[in-house]
């Protein structure tokens, strides 16, 4: 679930921000995400992040940097030092009104930007950086073009990914001055480097760079062929299923296991078909094909009921073999569902329009004699999901009061 909110720099400027929350319950940790230069939080590498984080149970905050996107300020304005202070305050406002961060995120010159804030945000615990540069002057290579004129006249209008920006002289004096090599050796912190190897933009030299600095405990994760705003909606769904699953070393222990409703499940929904979706402390994605206007991210609703028959199916066999002490070694089970006409289904009571047709195969391996193995047919036919679906099934809706979904 996303929720849009705001907060105030140091400058007095709103900053425009976006909460993304796990869809029911109290997030294990929360994360703050600093995007790429002249970005905005509303990419969509950073969406899909800040999502496959949500099925991990962590929260994200990420906001648009002065004068990028909603945010108010005037980017012309701006530089790396005034870029870490939008983040300190994003962490200040987290602190205040939900959780402080324990994770730092940053895309780009965000992650040289969240290495640097760092040190002025103690809850911090563990730190990603993806695509970033060792050295924030990196960014100058950007302008070439442009740079003569900026040092000459003092600014200079540049056009950066189809978008216009001024570029400022002071911009580049405050790149020059910023230091990483004392910053990244006494982080301190858990460090996550991800960059792609074919990386045009920022070259993967300056992980390694990175990597050699810090004296920490740190990690590297190749891209392989990501390009830099990992604009193949795959790249950054990896992303954030490593950075959830790296991060949970670091900032959850068995104590702090979040509580979940047993037997319920959250579903959300948000743009196209993509759902996500929580059963207890487990996180999936439901969606449909593209060819239905999907994105494919997941298994369809009836791939997931045929998966509930399907496995339900295995585990009652399991089950009872094991009391029967048979020698079953394991079962697989192949299911395909189908609409079919009534009158094709001679022991359907519906006479007319369309049946739903579930095939079934099962696949039972063994030492086992044609008893056994007939009587295990007949024990499918009793799993507790193949009677659920031939028992009458009592549905009852209800719209949740509005107020409720309000953090």
């Amino acid at each position: 679930m996303s929720h849009k909110v705001h907060f105030s720099n140091e400058r007095g400027h709103e900053l425009a921000a976006r909460l993304d929350v796990p869809a029911e319950g109290s997030p294990d940790a929360y994360a703050l995400f600093a995007h790429c230069f002249t970005c905005s939080k509303d990419l969509r590498a950073v969406g899909a992040i800040s999502r496959a984080l949500n099925r991990q149970n962590i929260a994200v905050l990420r906001f648009d940097f002065t004068g990028l996107g909603e945010s108010e300020g005037d980017f012309s304005d701006t530089n790396f030092s005034s870029n870490v202070g939008d983040l300190v305050e994003a962490a200040e406002y987290l602190a205040d009104h939900y959780e402080a961060p324990r994770i730092l995120v940053g895309h780009s010159l965000g992650g040289a930007a969240v290495l640097q804030a760092a040190h002025r945000i103690p809850s911090t615990e563990a730190i990603a950086t993806i695509a970033a540069p060792y050295d924030p002057e990196h960014v100058t290579r950007l302008l070439d073009d442009n740079l003569e004129e900026i040092k000459s006249s003092g600014e200079a209008r540049v056009t950066l990914a189809g978008r216009s920006f001024t570029i400022r002289k002071q911009f580049l004096e405050d790149l020059a001055a910023t230091k990483m090599e004392e910053t990244i050796r006494t982080l301190g912190k858990a460090l996550l480097i991800f960059h792609s190897p074919v990386d045009q933009t920022v070259g993967i030299d300056n992980a390694a760079q990175i990597f050699e600095a810090a004296k920490h405990s740190k990690s590297f994760i190749s891209l392989d062929d990501a390009d830099h705003l990992l604009s193949d909606p795959a790249d950054a769904e990896y992303v954030g299923l490593v950075l959830g699953a790296w991060a949970r070393k670091y900032v959850e222990g068995p104590e702090e296991a979040t509580e979940h409703p047993e037997g319920q499940i959250v579903t959300h929904t948000e743009d196209e078909y993509r759902t996500e979706i929580r059963a207890g402390r487990h996180s999936l994605v439901a969606d449909e094909p593209t060819d239905v206007g999907g994105t494919d991210a997941g298994p369809t609703p009836y791939d997931y009921l045929l998966s509930a028959l399907g496995s339900c199916t295995g585990m009652t066999l399991r089950m009872y073999a094991d009391r029967k002490d048979w020698p079953l070694e394991e079962v697989s089970v192949r299911l395909t569902h189908e609409k079919v006409h009534a009158d094709d289904c001679a022991h359907c009571d519906q006479t007319e329009g369309k049946v739903d047709r579930i095939e079934r195969e099962i696949d039972v391996q063994g030492d086992l004699t044609a008893e056994q193995r007939q009587r295990l047919l007949e024990i499918a036919n009793k799993c507790p999901v193949h009677r659920t679906l031939h028992s009458e099934i009592d549905v009852q809706s209800s719209l949740r009061d509005a107020a409720v979904e309000t953090p």
